[in-house]
């Protein structure tokens, strides 16, 4: 799968998730310090399903109905990179095919996929 990985994404979650095979560009390594709706551009753009922790991004979509190839927003407090890490692309791995097209919430008890209309 492809990718848009925001500044706020953890490197090691970006390295996690190319190891494991998938397209993943990074912010970082792009244009940092970009606005948000660039990079919900920037995601579109690249047909990238976009990683982040910004809620803001939950506003783009359903409120501002900016379209958007995917979103994972990302909700898990008080563990390492590593264990983010393997949350998320297990979460990954068992939806895949749910993810595109969908606002989907990954949390340390749940995961939500809300499709985009």
């Amino acid at each position: 799968m492809k990718f848009l990985g925001d500044e706020n994404l953890d490197w090691q979650i970006v390295e996690r998730l190319r190891l494991d095979g998938h397209e993943v560009l990074y912010v970082v390594e792009m244009e940092p310090g970009i606005p948000d709706d660039e990079v919900l551009n920037l995601a579109n753009n690249e047909g990238a399903i976009l990683l982040t922790s910004d809620k803001d991004f939950g506003e783009l979509v359903f409120r501002l109905r900016r379209i958007a190839a995917g979103v994972v927003l990302i909700r898990l407090f008080g563990l390492s990179p590593n264990d983010r890490g393997e949350i998320i692309t297990n979460a990954i791995n068992k939806h895949a095919d749910e993810l595109l097209g969908a606002f989907t919430v990954i949390s340390s008890k749940t995961i939500r996929i809300r499709k985009i209309t």
